[in-house]
């Protein structure tokens, strides 16, 4: 009666007793609480980590690429014309005065939209010269014979940014004019170095009507010569050899004067054209990717917009005629056009990774209502009996969900801390609400299986395994919606590729295709069963047939751990196979760049011994000399096309082993100087065949000689020369001079690049493809994608591994009950071990061969649609044919393999813990049950 009261909810103070009910089940319960909540804490964790860890690896991205563009294309230059010729003299003297420049300055930092932050340390004004001032000191480097120039900036900070490495900072005394007599400059290291200029040294620059002496008082060194203050504009930290245009061959040095602010009005007197100017620096590290359209939005106000409005009336003030002749206040900065290749870049790689994350959340979604369901299922008669007793269906309900909810909600808690630490950087409404999904879906799913199971009261129900329990319509009208569904996302995906798919449907094409593998095999699980029991029926022992027996009553609700299963088998092979091709794509493109393992090329012959003493070294397998000519002029000579003289043998051998343009080497032996006009046979490429065809045409070389060639085979490329044209002939038909050679191609494993480098000359450039393969990494993008297929590939794996031992320990009580009854019938252990082993494989074979057959279809029908250009190669062509998707034999082997072995692992250790046990206390403890 008690039992009655417990469940009537209109009873008085029904709503309390759910504590003493909970109390009671997890006292009852506590190793299934226990391994719930680090269910959820570990799913928790890893749903809330996930959109946390893209933001980080987004927002580094966002700052390398600003760190690349290098300073003086991120920032945001504002400078205003040159002051009017119709100003008074004072009237253009006061307006590049640093108190006016400073507080227009503040003026124009106010109207910089909010969504750009700035960095105040490296942000400054000043007034510079826009034309370059030639010096006539003859102590200046002339290089050939041109004067050197000088350019004249008043820059505020000096004094901040930079240590004195000799002299004193210059100084403006008094009221400075254009009328003042003396200037006083310092110089950076670098320029005083190139320049030869000394502390106490005078450069004459032309003034007006004058020569205007300017004293060097001060050599300084910045102390951030890579930050925006310094290298906005290069010049004012490094001096620079600048070269005529062609035809002309003159050259001349360029340095930079740093004037004190205040003797900015002095350079009204020089020819340079003084202009102010307020330098903004970006603040990198507040750049997040997810404000990037912001971002984007303030900088076009900025450079041509409201905000750029605003900047010209606090400088310039009303537009009138004057203005509209001298000129406005202007804004000019790179740094949107670094925005725009980033989104692009952002844009190919989001897509793959909501690939990966859509594939892990449907798995890890499907256990957790996996583990839902086969408590339900473990507690059937329970809750059937309490239903028959008197319990209704809303507080069963509610009961069942605070049960869950008491172990969940701490769990996801735990979880969602757990990813906060873990991951500190990201948004955290996102990771919020994931770590409140996956409670939610945990603590509904018992309630909602209790449900759907329990709507009537029944206390007796009749078989309801797989093999006799046949689907009802409404699961075959859900199948069918998902069939469709499924199709819809691989053929979008096909057709539109990852570049083009921005919907959820299309990023769940992979796991809707293991999805329904899943369904169809859970339909066809029962067919090789009764296939299988009939001729283990007829055997002398019991064993087999009874495993059979035993498989094919397994519950019906097992299509919930082969759905789960399967789409972590599948999410687990595609991530692998990402992974692997990835690896894959770089090393081939690796390959390409270099044409071998390791290139030693000078633009001179080689020593003649050096091919010999590399053959030599450490990992060195195979060797190619070729002497390359790229000055070869076929026909009239109007055109060059590189030629590549080879030694046969050698070169084939290397074309075979690299896959570059393999060919026999017979092609290029076949040389008859008798005969057929003295041709030379050669192999050339699709574009040089196709110009000059097969006819016989002459070559002229650097040297003078030529050669006949006629060419006999067509490559696409080539392991010697890169580009769309080039021949290859055999370096016999080559003069001696030509012949030599002026590139190594060398192969083989794990190769020394440094004893290369010291046995190669000091002129040869030498390029390993292992070092090639490592620049193809340059964003935190790349790394982060790569990151996120990564741990899918590990949660596949895992979450495969826990659906199995879920359903395995579902059914553990059952069979050890039926173990320990089979032994006092003379069952020996070793038996019981066989009997274990062999009913649990039935369910681990399908879904291993399933999941290994689901993961090979799946990439198989999605290859097409999925370019990994973006995260393997971000520079290279995206009709790259290394950066399709292509089956990794691994992924799919080793999480089948890992079921299999889970599968026989948990037979034989419950083989031998119930043998430890005894049969009598175990069935004792069924009686008692």
């Amino acid at each position: 009666m008690s039992e009655v009261r417990f469940f009537d909810t209109a009873a008085p103070g029904g709503s309390g007793e759910s504590v003493p009910w909970v109390r009671t089940r997890l006292r009852t319960a506590p190793g299934t609480a226990f391994w719930l909540a680090l269910l959820v804490a570990l799913t928790a964790c890893l749903a809330a980590a996930c959109p946390r860890a893209v933001d980080r690896y987004e927002d580094a991205g966002l700052r390398r690429a600003v760190e690349q563009a290098r300073p003086d294309r991120t920032s945001i230059e504002v400078f205003a014309p040159q002051p009017s010729m119709m100003l008074p003299p004072r009237g253009r003297e006061d307006v590049l005065r640093p108190g006016v420049l400073a507080h227009q300055y503040a003026k124009v930092r106010a109207q910089v939209p909010r969504a750009l932050a700035l960095d105040p340390g490296q942000s400054t004004y000043g007034v510079r010269t826009t034309m370059d001032i030639p010096v006539p000191d003859p102590w200046l480097p002339r290089p050939t014979g041109k004067p050197a120039e000088v350019t004249l900036i008043a820059q505020a900070g000096l004094g901040a940014h930079a240590s004195l490495a000799r002299g004193r900072l210059p100084r403006a005394d008094g009221d400075v004019t254009a009328n003042t007599p003396e200037l006083e400059a310092a110089v950076t290291v670098d320029t005083a170095k190139s320049l030869h200029i000394k502390v106490g040294s005078v450069i004459h620059a032309p003034a007006a009507g004058r020569t205007l002496p300017i004293r060097v008082t001060g050599i300084v060194t910045p102390h951030d010569p890579q930050g925006a203050y310094w290298s906005t504009h290069p010049i004012l930290r490094s001096p620079s050899l600048i070269r005529e245009p062609a035809p002309s061959l003159d050259m001349h040095w360029l340095g930079a004067l740093l004037i004190a602010p205040e003797a900015a009005p002095l350079l009204l007197a020089t020819p340079g054209s003084p202009e102010p100017y307020w330098q903004l620096a970006p603040s990198e590290q507040t750049l997040r990717a997810r404000d990037t359209p912001a971002l984007r939005s303030a900088l076009a106000s900025l450079e041509a917009g409201p905000a750029l409005q605003r900047v010209r009336l606090e400088i310039d003030g009303p537009v009138t005629e004057l203005s509209e002749i001298t000129g406005r206040t202007d804004v000019l900065t790179d740094l949107d056009e670094i925005l725009i290749a980033y989104d692009r870049f952002r844009r190919e790689v989001a897509p793959l990774v909501a690939v990966a994350a859509s594939g892990t959340g449907t798995v890890a979604v499907v256990v957790l209502l996996m583990a839902g369901g086969l408590t339900a299922d473990r507690r059937r008669s329970e809750l059937a009996l309490l239903r028959a007793r008197g319990a209704s269906l809303r507080g069963l309900t509610a009961r069942l969900f605070a049960e869950t909810a008491v172990v969940a909600v701490p769990a996801g808690a735990l979880g969602l801390a757990a990813a906060l630490v873990t991951v500190p950087e990201g948004r955290l409404p996102y990771a919020i609400a994931a770590a409140v999904a996956v409670t939610a879906v945990t603590c509904a799913a018992l309630p909602l299986r209790a449900v759907a199971a329990h709507r009537a009261v029944r206390v007796h129900t009749g078989r309801e395994d797989i093999s006799s329990v046949r689907p009802s319509r409404r699961r075959t009208v859900v199948e069918l919606t998902l069939l469709a569904l499924a199709a819809g996302a691989v053929e979008s995906l096909r057709r539109r590729g990852t570049s083009g798919a921005s919907d959820d449907l299309v990023s769940l094409a992979p796991v809707l295709v293991g999805v329904i593998a899943a369904l169809v095999l859970v339909r066809l699980y029962p067919l090789p069963l009764r296939v299988l029991a009939r001729p283990a029926a007829r055997l002398r022992g019991a064993l087999a047939h009874l495993s059979l027996a035993r498989a094919g009553r397994t519950s019906a609700s097992a299509v919930l751990p082969l759905l789960a299963l399967l789409t972590a088998l599948t999410t687990a092979a595609f991530g692998g196979s990402v992974l692997a091709g990835v690896q894959e794509a770089r090393d081939h493109a690796a390959l390409l760049a270099v044409g071998a393992d390791a290139r030693v090329e000078t633009a001179t012959p080689l020593p003649s011994g050096l091919p010999e003493r590399l053959r030599r070294s450490p990992g060195v397998s195979g060797l190619s000399a070729v002497s390359v000519t790229y000055d070869a002029k076929p026909e009239d000579g109007a055109v060059s096309v590189p030629l590549a003289g080879v030694n046969p043998a050698d070169y084939a051998a290397l074309s075979s082993r690299t896959g570059i343009g393999a060919f026999p080497a017979d092609r290029l032996r076949k040389l008859r100087k008798g005969t057929a006009g003295g041709t030379t046979p050669a192999l050339a490429s699709t574009a040089t065949a196709r110009t000059y065809g097969t006819r016989p045409f002459p070559v002229l070389l650097p040297d003078g000689s030529s050669l006949t060639v006629r060419i006999t085979g067509v490559l696409d490329r080539t392991s010697a020369v890169t580009g769309p044209d080039f021949l290859v002939v055999n370096r016999e038909a080559l003069s001696p001079e030509t012949a030599r050679p002026t590139t190594l191609l060398l192969t083989g494993k794990d190769l020394d690049g440094a004893a290369l480098r010291r046995a190669a000359p000091e002129a040869a450039s030498v390029h390993l493809r292992s070092e090639e393969r490592e620049r193809y990494v340059d964003s935190p993008l790349q790394t982060g994608a790569e990151g996120v297929y990564a741990t899918a590939v590990a949660a596949g794996t895992g979450y495969a591994l826990l659906a199995l031992l879920l359903s395995l320990l579902r059914s553990a009580p059952e069979r050890t009950a039926l173990l320990a009854r089979l032994r006092t019938m003379g069952l020996t252990r070793a038996a019981g071990r066989r009997l274990l082993i062999l009913e649990s494989l039935p369910q681990a074979i399908l879904a291993a061969l399933g999941g290994t057959l689901t993961g090979w279809a799946t990439i198989r029908l999605l290859s097409p649609g999925i370019d990994l250009t973006a995260i393997a190669l971000p520079s290279a062509e995206p009709s790259s044919a290394a950066s399709e998707l292509r089956t990794d034999t691994l992924s799919l082997a080793i999480p089948a393999t890992a079921v299999l072995l889970l599968a026989v692992g948990m037979g034989i250790g419950q083989a031998w813990w119930s043998g430890r046990r005894g049969s009598v206390r175990e069935l004792r403890a069924g009686d008692a049950r």
